[in-house]
């Protein structure tokens, strides 16, 4: 008995590790599973909703948490996309000072932003204004049995709660997508102006020389797909709240966690498959 004592504690030591990736793993894809779910009864509730007979029900709810989701996070995307634009135009021209191209300021500003920065800076704000909130929201409905009630009166969940928010959050991201684009590229021609000495007819004419309708175009596809991710996962995670208080917490953090994460790893992907079909 003695001489397995060593041999159970080495096999111990080396299974232990392996189920904790397991259980990781097991807990990735049933939460990747239940936002899937999530997301078919969704788009079946909405192409109901869009039926001829039912067009217009449900607009009032969407344009609340529009107006909730999209309207209150314009200044704060602002702000920081114009602070990105200022700081790409200003660490930009030592550099590009030493080929003596200076101008060339406006021609990386404008691939970066429309094709990666606009859409990514307006997705990570968003994800902290406004999924944690959708998550915490729909938490706090599940521990005070609001959710259960809506359920005993034969309304569902899904098309009164998360169809108006994931829609708007889609329709909000698009839009913020586009307005971070304009704002940061607005603020690196201003500060180009005051601090580069390179006029805005320059500025303009470098950066429409190398950009085009394609970059735009990947920009805000990227962006609709970043407000579909922290739509689901911010109410996939709030509908699975258990735990009171302790678990609407929980599930706040999880959601601002999970969303960057998805929506740099997305990044990547589509990123990586626009280069591989030659999309830029």
């Amino acid at each position: 008995m003695a001489s397995n004592t060593p041999q159970s504690g080495s096999r111990f030591r080396v299974t232990r590790p392996i189920e904790h990736v397991g259980a990781a793993v097991l807990r990735l894809l049933d939460h990747a599973g239940h936002s899937v779910n999530l997301a078919v009864d969704a788009a079946v509730w909405l192409g109901r909703g869009m039926r001829p007979d039912r067009a217009g029900r449900g607009g009032a709810a969407i344009v609340s948490q529009l107006i909730r989701v999209g309207v209150r996070s314009i200044f704060i995307v602002s702000l920081v996309s114009g602070c990105v634009g200022l700081i790409l135009a200003l660490q930009l021209a030592p550099p590009l000072d030493q080929f003596g191209s200076r101008d060339l300021v406006a021609n990386i500003i404008g691939v970066a932003v429309l094709r990666e920065l606009g859409p990514l800076i307006g997705a990570i704000v968003l994800t902290g204004f406004a999924g944690a909130a959708i998550a915490a929201e729909l938490g706090t409905m599940v521990v005070s049995e609001e959710i259960e009630a809506l359920e005993a009166h034969a309304l569902n969940p899904v098309r009164f709660l998360v169809v108006p928010r994931l829609t708007a959050t889609v329709l909000a991201m698009t839009i913020l997508g586009v307005i971070s684009d304009l704002v940061a590229i607005a603020c690196a021609m201003g500060i180009s102006l005051l601090m580069l000495d390179i006029p805005p007819s320059v500025f303009m004419e470098n950066m429409l020389f190398q950009v085009n309708l394609s970059d735009f175009l990947t920009g805000i596809g990227k962006a609709t797909i970043f407000g579909t991710l922290i739509g689901l996962i911010s109410c996939s995670n709030g509908l699975k709240v258990t735990g009171g208080a302790a678990g609407v917490g929980n599930a706040t953090t999880q959601t601002v966690v999970q969303c960057i994460v998805a929506i740099v790893v997305a990044d990547l992907v589509f990123t990586a498959i626009f280069y591989a079909f030659k999309l830029f």
